[in-house]
């Protein structure tokens, strides 16, 4: 079943590679969409692919790169954007 979530990453998430570890995540996982920060501090990715292919890619995000301090993930289920490929934006 194919699944899309759009996650906003609050903590130490940018300065830390975060944007490129999100993007080996989705390559591993076979998944699609985008990763880009956010002006407040915050990552932004949308991710989708199948359902347990896009939960481990929220695993990984929750853990984040050893650099990084996640304090927060916050999940909205989305549509699917027909992506054909991960990018860093």
């Amino acid at each position: 079943m194919v699944s899309a979530r759009r996650f906003l990453v609050s903590g130490r998430v940018q300065g830390v590679g975060f944007r490129w570890f999100t993007r080996d995540a989705a390559v591993r996982e076979g998944v699609t969409g985008w990763v880009h920060n956010l002006p407040d501090g915050r990552v932004e990715a949308f991710v989708e692919g199948d359902a347990d292919a896009v939960d481990r890619v929220e695993r990984a995000l929750r853990r984040g790169p050893g650099g990084a301090r996640v304090d927060r993930v916050d999940v909205v289920d989305d549509v699917t954007g027909g992506y054909k490929s991960f990018s860093i934006r």
